[in-house]
């Protein structure tokens, strides 16, 4: 149906990630890695083919994953049909990036909202 179906991560830039993870674990409780993520799995809605997850990952200052550098965080919105959605949203006149991304965790694509802000468009690999 290319929609999205859930948070599938949030990403923030940090100056020293691994003092802010230490942060988010010492002051609330996220039992972040040393290299800062974590992942939360779904335990409502969750299924044997798709058990679902969402991320919260910290990145260095510097990176250009994020996109633009005045941007702070990225929001991954997990989909059930990349190329579709992106069709979609490049019909209504939407800002996607033309580079698309596959790894073991599915596929992942790029649009910009209204405000300049990168999303990530991610599908999942199966049994993700």
């Amino acid at each position: 149906m290319a929609r999205v179906t859930g948070i599938g991560g949030v990403f923030l830039r940090s100056r020293d990630p691994v003092r802010l993870a230490a942060w988010y674990r010492d002051n609330l409780g996220v039992p972040m890695s040393e290299k800062g993520t974590v992942t939360f799995h779904w335990l409502d809605t969750a299924t044997t083919d798709h058990p679902g997850t969402t991320t919260m990952a910290l990145f260095a200052q510097d990176t250009e994953y994020i996109g633009e550098p005045h941007q702070r965080t990225m929001l991954n919105l997990r989909v059930d049909d990349l190329v579709s959605l992106m069709a979609k949203l490049k019909a209504r006149g939407v800002e996607v990036l033309p580079e698309t991304e596959d790894s073991e965790f599915g596929r992942f694509g790029w649009c910009v909202d209204p405000e300049g802000n990168r999303i990530e468009l991610w599908e999942p690999a199966e049994g993700m």
